[in-house]
């Protein structure tokens, strides 16, 4: 279970980190529409695992690997916005969210 802390600093990196795909999406990521449904830090608020939906769906095992060639850059522009509320801006790992895929497919499924 998470801690209230743990809570509140993965709702702030959400929505720094969803801010800063949608002003770099055209120049990193191809064009995509990247979004972060979920961040998940760890209790030491070292690391934080951040879940992304890519659109569209198509190459986007391509666009996963663009977002962590340029991790340096993205850690670099979260820390510039929340280096005031945070003293160590927290490692950052990027995994695709495939939950919206398995809802359609369920959702196909019983539409059949």
């Amino acid at each position: 279970m998470e801690s209230t802390r743990q809570q509140k600093i993965s709702r702030l990196l959400q929505k720094e980190l969803a801010d800063i795909f949608q002003k770099e999406s055209r120049t990193l990521f191809m064009g995509k529409m990247v979004s972060v449904t979920i961040v998940r830090v760890t209790p030491d608020l070292a690391l934080a695992k951040a879940y992304i939906s890519i659109f569209p769906t198509e190459d986007r095992k391509e666009v996963l690997k663009q977002i962590r060639i340029a991790n340096p850059k993205i850690r670099g522009l979260l820390g510039r916005r929340v280096g005031k509320q945070l003293r160590v801006i927290p490692e950052l790992e990027f995994y695709i969210d495939d939950s919206l895929d398995y809802i359609d497919n369920i959702d196909r499924l019983l539409n059949q």
